[in-house]
């Protein structure tokens, strides 16, 4: 059974043959795709890796290092990608959904406001992980605040969830870890977009009220 919320189509025990077969291999190359912005199970495969690490089939420093190496590169292609034709997919995006261009103007402002944060945090959150890079690229974000920011994640992401898999990964099945930490990053974007989309439910709601019913002139 497959936990990551990645949408990926791959089970859990397809994973753990594929580490076992290609080791620091498959931990770079599943994290490098699914920073890229392609919805592999980058994150699992990691959690993987670290478990192998903690039952002594793998080394710790090597699966740390792989998942480092492969979230910052992953991340750094995935922001090209945006840099150079993320806006016009974005576009096509919008025609196909009906979405006006000033409304993904807007989507690009405000994620530029806050793209050193989502780039760093980004890692942490489901589906976040994934599309982070390249939509810091579709923003424009300087290069080399979103390499710093990039890097930093990645280190702290990495470190969290090899850690985590290696010494917690001896006390509960590896199954149960992924669905704990899947469910715990699907928490946090529900979180995130409850906290984003509250507050403007809120004002139209406010504004529908004053539209039926306003004040009439001269009231006290």
């Amino acid at each position: 059974m497959a936990f990551d919320l990645s949408l990926e189509l791959i089970s859990l025990e397809t994973l753990q043959s594929l580490a076992h077969d290609y080791g620091y291999g498959a931990v770079f190359t599943g994290i490098l795709l699914e920073n890229m912005g392609i919805p592999l199970p980058g994150e699992t495969i990691t959690l993987v890796g670290g478990f192998l690490a903690g039952s002594g089939e793998l080394d710790y420093w090597y699966v740390l290092g792989s998942a480092i190496s492969g979230a910052v590169l992953g991340d750094n292609l995935g922001y090209w990608l945006g840099r150079w034709q993320g806006w016009s997919f974005l576009r096509l995006v919008g025609r196909l959904f009906h979405l006006p261009e000033s409304k993904l103007w807007e989507v690009k402002r405000q994620f530029s406001q806050n793209a050193a944060r989502a780039v760093f945090l980004g890692r942490f959150i489901a589906l976040l992980r994934i599309f982070a890079g390249p939509l810091a690229g579709i923003a424009e974000m300087p290069y080399p605040q979103f390499l710093l920011c990039n890097f930093a994640g990645a280190a702290a992401w990495a470190t969290v969830m090899v850690s985590l898999s290696f010494f917690v990964g001896k006390l509960v099945p590896l199954a149960t870890l992924i669905a704990w930490v899947s469910r715990a990053g699907l928490l946090t974007l529900v979180t995130i977009v409850a906290w984003l989309l509250i507050p403007l439910w809120l004002e139209r709601r406010k504004l529908k009220i004053q539209t039926l019913h306003p004040p009439k002139s001269g009231s006290l």
